[in-house]
């Protein structure tokens, strides 16, 4: 099986321990469709848990948008999937208005950025499923359960 190396590295105060993320990460790699399209070699990923001012930035400096987001990707090359990008403010807020643990939703920004940094999308109905589908099939390999009605 492939392996997902997670580094991960916090520049806000984030409750949330690394081996966490990088468990959650870890786990992706056992969903066959993920499976396929990491190869046979072990892929790394960086993950930055920051601030809504650091995604804001660099979400108008690489995307054009100017206001903060959850999660933003940035595709790696080789062995090295990419980089993401994850407000532990937008965490927080999120995890609150759907009624679940800040845990869930990280984990559940990193599975998304993941995902497109693996070629998934969720411009049109279809791709939007399969991405939840697979969210879904990811996390629950980690004993995750999204709240009703977040997905």
């Amino acid at each position: 099986m492939t392996v997902i190396q997670a580094e991960v590295s916090k520049a806000v105060a984030a409750p949330v321990p690394p081996a966490f993320v990088r468990e959650v990460l870890s786990r992706a790699a056992g969903v066959p469709e993920i499976a396929a399209r990491l190869g046979a070699e072990p892929a790394t990923i960086a993950v930055r848990i920051t601030g809504d001012r650091e995604l804001r930035r660099l979400n108008r400096e690489f995307a054009g948008d100017d206001h903060a987001t959850d999660v933003l990707s940035f595709a790696g090359s080789g062995a090295h999937l990419g980089d993401l990008a994850i407000s532990w403010s937008m965490v927080k807020r999120q995890a609150e208005a759907h009624g679940q643990p800040d845990s869930t939703e990280l984990a559940l920004l990193c599975v998304h950025g993941l995902l497109h940094l693996l070629g998934w999308d969720h411009a049109r109905t279809a791709e939007r499923r399969e991405m939840t589908r697979l969210t879904r099939a990811v996390l629950k390999r980690s004993g995750i359960t999204l709240s009703a009605g977040r997905l």
